[in-house]
């Protein structure tokens, strides 16, 4: 099955599942707002400023013009950040309309909108008419972009509403090292992709710290329980956070330095402040925003989620992370489930 595929947003995940469809027989256009990027991909087939020392194959085409992305596509892949989601997704809008085509939309972004808290699907949907697209798939799981680049053994999960349009995505996405399972629930997948990033920032402080292996894995169970009752109170299926969506992927953002997440709670846990790391970091942190938006709608909708308004104390209200911890080892004794 070969296809003409737009993907939006040219960072290291977008860059690389580009690269992965072309690889798979597909006619791949990677848009990118900017023009230095698209210039360097198409001269150099490099993107030095997300992923080193990997060449890009020579019959992807960048572009900084949507329309020219977007002309002749089925399928429009969304790989932006969730704060660009809306803003890009409504100048597709314009585009499709003018091209008069209906593509399935799939999207591999990770989070929650600051002040809605809605999720990345819901947001192309409201963007984006129905009489200008098909489905809307999420595409997620534990998934680096540097190990796929390496051609790693990886498995993600394609979730949606649609169950052809599920399936569509596998077929699309899967080869010798890349394995696509399809899921029906959206919603689940959703919120596990947008809220591992603040259990990634929270192992990655205990690690900056000097806490152990037991650390981490205790604030990785208790953080997807807490993600789990979230999920469940939006009507999520409670067996995909037992799944890639889930814990799969807090395993792989929460142990590794190739996840930003880890990497700017690790500088955190070691003494900086929250505004140097979001400056040297050099790419989005989702789970900085992610953290507020997951903390207020937990208010919202009665969750207790201890272990997030820890780490939002400590982002957002200046909380020594030491006396977060603390307070979260001696709150009183209760059953684990």
């Amino acid at each position: 099955m070969s296809e003409k595929i737009a993907v939006l947003g040219a960072g290291s995940w977008g860059s690389i599942l580009a690269n992965l469809l072309d690889e798979n027989g597909n006619q791949v256009s990677l848009w990118s707002y900017n023009p230095d990027q698209v210039k360097e991909l198409n001269e150099k087939h490099t993107n030095t400023h997300y992923i080193k020392d990997f060449t890009y194959s020579e019959t992807l085409i960048a572009y900084s013009d949507l329309k020219q992305a977007l002309t002749g596509a089925t399928t429009v892949l969304f790989v932006v950040p969730t704060k660009a989601v809306r803003s890009v997704a409504s100048d597709a809008k314009a585009v499709l309309a003018d091209l008069g085509t209906k593509p399935q939309l799939i999207h591999a972004s990770k989070g929650i909108e600051q002040g809605t808290y809605k999720r990345v699907s819901e947001i192309l949907a409201e963007e984006i008419p129905a009489d200008l697209r098909q489905s809307i798939t999420v595409l997620s799981g534990p998934s680096h972009a540097e190990d796929v680049a390496k051609r790693d053994i990886t498995l993600v999960t394609a979730a949606s509403a649609d169950a052809e349009a599920a399936k569509h995505t596998q077929k699309l996405f899967m080869n010798r090292y890349f394995r696509v399972y399809t899921n029906s629930d959206v919603i689940g997948v959703e919120i596990a992709a947008a809220l591992k990033n603040i259990i990634a920032l929270g192992t990655g402080a205990l690690n900056g710290l000097g806490y152990g292996d037991n650390a981490k894995a205790a604030l990785m169970t208790r953080g997807l329980a807490e993600i789990s009752r979230l999920g469940a109170s939006f009507g999520a299926n409670p067996q995909t956070f037992t799944g890639l969506a889930g814990v799969g992927d807090i395993i792989v953002t929460g142990t590794s330095q190739n996840s930003r997440n880890y990497r700017a709670g690790d500088e955190l846990g070691k003494g900086q402040t929250l505004d140097k790391v979001v400056d040297t970091m050099g790419m989005v942190i989702e789970g900085v925003a992610t953290t507020k938006a997951a903390y207020e709608l937990s208010k919202q909708r009665g969750v207790e989620m201890p272990i997030t308004e820890a780490i939002y104390q400590v982002l957002y209200e200046g909380k020594d992370i030491r006396k977060a911890i603390s307070d979260l080892m001696m709150r009183e004794g209760r059953s684990e489930f």
